[in-house]
């Protein structure tokens, strides 16, 4: 096998949740192009169709199955839905994440807590105990965390401290089921998706000025296809001899 077929992924097919807008949509559409089958999960039904008819129109495969993460019989159901369509299920991609939060922790609410909890951490565990249920081949599990994973964030203390449990997790999870399932994790740092800008109340005219003032080493900021890209190097046989690893992919930072 050539160097570059070693990141083909025919005949694979690859669950992504939270894939219907911004980093969850970039790692669909590589998946696809790199030749998987993909399968679409998030709460919002018309994303998730909209980003599955693209890859359709562009003669891929995909179908989109609306999903609440923080379900484990909902995440158990997706799994299923891959299977029962495309016939197997070998890449599972762990995005959907976020908080509805920001602030300091001393004022974030025990709802907010759990929420953020629920949604970046253990739709995490509950998303690989799915998907390992149903690998029966082995297969790739891989996990999106954050830089913010590896220091303080003010303001976004809560999420930080999920993320890195999810890097923790990602370790754990490595050992216990080598050699036949790889779980690896990716750290994106600035990429100005739609949900970025509102959670930091700007929009497109107010990224130059962001761009100045985290003064990223590469130049500019990340883009989802950058990552997308770093989810087809670890779900393809050019990664076989790589698990437990947290890569970052942050421009330098």
């Amino acid at each position: 096998m050539s160097i570059l077929d070693q990141y083909r992924l025919d005949g694979q097919v690859a669950v992504i949740t939270g894939g219907g807008r911004g980093i969850g949509e970039g790692i669909a559409h590589a998946l696809s192009e790199a030749g998987a089958a993909v399968v679409l999960a998030a709460r919002r039904k018309d994303d998730i169709d909209a980003v599955a008819a693209d890859i359709v129109a562009k003669g891929g495969k995909a179908i989109a199955v609306p999903t609440d993460v923080t379900d484990s019989d909902a995440l158990d159901a997706l799994a299923k839905a891959a299977i029962d369509t495309f016939g197997g299920l070998n890449i599972w991609v762990n995005n959907a994440g976020g908080s509805t939060y920001m602030g300091p922790l001393t004022g974030a609410s025990p709802d907010a807590w759990r929420h953020c909890m629920d949604v970046n951490l253990t739709a995490v565990w509950a998303g690989t105990v799915a998907a390992v249920k149903r690998m029966q081949d082995g297969g790739a599990v891989i996990n999106i965390s954050s830089r913010a994973a590896r220091g303080p964030v003010p303001g976004s203390g809560h999420y930080g401290a999920a993320k890195a449990a999810v890097n923790s997790l990602t370790e754990t999870f490595a050992r216990e089921l080598a050699p036949r399932i790889r779980v690896n994790a990716i750290e994106p740092a600035w990429i100005p998706t739609e949900v970025v800008m509102n959670a930091l109340g700007i929009d497109e005219s107010g990224l130059p000025g962001l761009l100045e003032k985290v003064n990223i080493p590469a130049g500019r900021f990340g883009t989802p296809s950058d990552i997308g890209a770093a989810v087809v190097y670890l779900g393809s046989p050019a990664s076989g001899w790589v698990t437990g690893q947290i890569l970052p992919v942050t421009g330098g930072l």
